[in-house]
């Protein structure tokens, strides 16, 4: 359902893509390695010896620049790096061993990056067949990874394949010359589907590729010829993200400023792509994410298991997510933790059996309540708004959500909540009326994406 050039200009405002709640700006930084430790322990007890765990990975080495990227990287040609990073990343991954009171049950691993296949297949055996071996792996396990479709070869599909992967994500962004070359992507479509056709050969069951709208020289007729080239291929899921334009954090960004659409190009780009994906047969997960009717985001949607966290939409739904490597974000259900950014510092840590953590986050009684109000707005597109967030909310915010109900994006009974299709590309924008850490810390709202 389209939305009007006046929504667009009242609603594209900073808005978090609340892949946690509250977002990591607004943090308390409360956090020691002592009191992480014992956190690990009691989540452990209580949901990982039943549930599982999951892990994502960080491999945060890219051997070129890809400028719209907002990730942590770092660029490098030298493959010396692989050795002292796996060393260390199974170091940190040791320390959570030591914690867990058994054999941890693994419910999942996702490799992300940077390029995880930056690393040698044998690199990535190294760093996962201890971790795997080590685990009790469950019937339900997802492993997946993010590969680039220019060195994703078939020796990598087949390495990971026989450690259990079967999920693979391609980041394509565009197929068009003039984009790839202003982002500094450039891929030719004949390796996106090279790397596609090996891992269905290698009997990979789900594969996504990620897609950006917002790009530098995009328009309606690129964009048209990008899906027609990308759907030919048949993926199981697509991912259309928006374009985040944070030039001040990401200075590689400056550098294809004045060739970006503007609010309502933008906008037309999202909505053109989505009516093509409607019509090819994908139904909308949530926010930017689409996948074939039969695929397991399309099942969790409908029976009401469909999550959300900092890896996006998933399917597990699981409270354990432990992050390992440079950079990363653990989420346990009962906090957070991110580990030091810069690599050398993070290998140095680990080297002398210390916890890297730089952030963290104790989750209170009250954030749990807003954190499952936002993951069910986000989710379910509904949601019961307990009482005691109600009475925290300012005069300002019930009146916004009045005014969001009046624009169709939202119908609201009571303290029941539901999100109308017109309202799905605003949710972002609902969820604000909700946060009640942003809502008490409005100036850092400008450190997050426009909405739109």
């Amino acid at each position: 359902m389209s939305i009007s050039k006046e929504l667009i200009q009242k609603y594209n405002i900073p808005a978090p893509r609340y892949t946690s709640y509250p977002t990591v700006p607004l943090w308390d930084n409360n956090l020691t390695g002592e009191v992480w430790e014992g956190l690990v322990q009691k989540a452990f007890t209580s949901f990982g010896t039943t549930e599982g765990i999951s892990l994502y990975i960080h491999l945060p080495f890219c051997e070129s620049l890809c400028t719209y990227c907002g990730f942590t990287k770092r660029i490098t040609k030298n493959h010396s790096v692989e050795g002292a990073y796996i060393k260390a990343v199974l170091q940190e991954w040791k320390k959570y061993l030591d914690l867990f009171e058994e054999k941890p049950k693994l419910a999942g691993i996702h490799l992300g990056g940077g390029t995880p296949t930056f690393f040698s297949p044998e690199s990535l055996f190294s760093l996962l067949n201890p971790i795997i071996s080590g685990s009790e792996v469950l019937p339900s396990a997802e492993f997946s990874f993010e590969g680039h479709p220019n060195n994703t070869t078939f020796a990598y599909l087949e390495t990971l394949s026989k450690l259990g992967f079967d999920r693979v994500s391609y980041g394509i962004q565009d197929v068009d010359p003039t984009v790839q070359k202003a982002i500094h992507r450039i891929q030719p479509v004949e390796k996106v589907a090279e790397a596609t056709s090996n891992a269905r050969k290698l009997g990979y069951t789900s594969i996504n590729y990620d897609l950006i709208y917002g790009l530098p020289h995009q328009t309606l007729e690129t964009l048209k010829n990008t899906f027609e080239e990308v759907l030919k291929l048949s993926p199981d899921r697509i991912a259309f993200y928006s374009y985040a334009h944070l030039p001040s954090a990401f200075p590689a960004q400056k550098s294809f400023e004045s060739s970006l659409p503007n609010e309502q190009e933008k906008r037309a780009l999202y909505e053109f792509g989505k009516q093509i994906l409607i019509n090819t047969g994908f139904e909308e997960v949530g926010m930017d994410h689409f996948a074939k009717p039969e695929d397991r985001l399309c099942e969790s949607k409908r029976n009401k298991s469909l999550h959300r966290n900092f890896m996006g939409y998933t399917t597990s739904s699981f409270k354990m997510l432990i992050g390992l490597g440079a950079s990363r974000i653990s989420d346990i259900y009962l906090g957070y933790a991110q580990n030091e950014k810069e690599i050398t510092q993070y290998q140095n840590e680990m080297a002398d059996d210390n916890w890297s953590i730089r952030k963290g986050h104790l989750l209170t009684e009250e954030d749990l309540m807003v954190k499952s109000v936002i993951l069910d707005l986000i989710c379910t597109q509904r949601a019961i708004i307990p009482l005691e967030i109600l009475e925290r909310l300012m005069d300002q915010n019930l009146w916004n959500l009045k005014e969001m109900e009046c624009d169709g994006l939202l119908k609201m009974s009571r303290n029941i909540i539901k999100v109308t299709d017109k309202g799905i590309a605003l949710v972002r924008n609902i969820c604000i009326q909700f946060d009640l850490r942003l809502i008490q810390n409005k100036e850092n709202s400008s450190r997050f994406s426009q909405a739109i």
